[in-house]
């Protein structure tokens, strides 16, 4: 592999590096929240909830996810649209593979506590379509600003985007405070 090959793969695995723990750092926030939420909730009836490894983990695995179907392309499909439309397809499309995980999740957990394929989805359904639904539904709407940002960097470029929100802007003469 020529050197410059290799300089440029390097940095290529850096940016996906990076961009995967903006992505996991963003998802383990929100899903830690929504953790400590419905422990709380939980609390209130006195029982306890102890499920917090779950966003963790949760949050690896769909930041991963996430960039591999940007690796395939197929995210693509309405880039040409008003930013409103990918946004909100991606944000639809990979609520759905989260739900798909979760499902994925309860046959393999099935299967390695040794009560089945079909044991999983026991354990599935004593959660409850509600709490399914919620989980679905929450992780959807936190992939609406997600998606929204990925969009707007995307027109505008990261570059400019991150410097728009990380670097200092001289304030306008108009929006000073008088006296100033």
């Amino acid at each position: 592999m020529k050197p410059e090959a290799k300089a440029a793969l390097k940095e290529r695995a850096i940016e996906e590096l990076k961009l995967y723990w903006l992505i996991f750092l963003y998802l383990f926030i929100f899903l830690g929240a929504f953790t400590v939420y419905r422990r709380l909730v939980v609390a209130e009836v006195g029982a306890a909830y102890l499920n917090y490894g779950f966003a963790l983990i949760e949050a690896l695995i769909i930041a991963k996810v996430i960039l591999i179907a940007k690796a395939f392309s197929f995210t693509r499909r309405y880039e040409d649209k008003p930013l409103i439309v990918p946004t909100l397809y991606k944000a639809l499309l990979f609520g759905a593979f989260v739900l798909v995980f979760a499902l994925l999740e309860h046959v393999v957990k099935g299967w390695f506590q040794h009560e089945g394929l079909l044991g999983g989805l026991a354990s599935l359904r004593e959660l409850g379509a509600y709490e399914i639904g919620a989980r679905a539904l929450m992780i959807m709407i936190a992939f609406v600003p997600f998606f929204a940002f990925w969009e707007i960097g995307r027109v505008i470029g990261p570059d400019r985007l991150t410097a728009m929100f990380f670097s200092r802007r001289p304030v306008p003469a108009d929006a000073r405070p008088p006296g100033s």
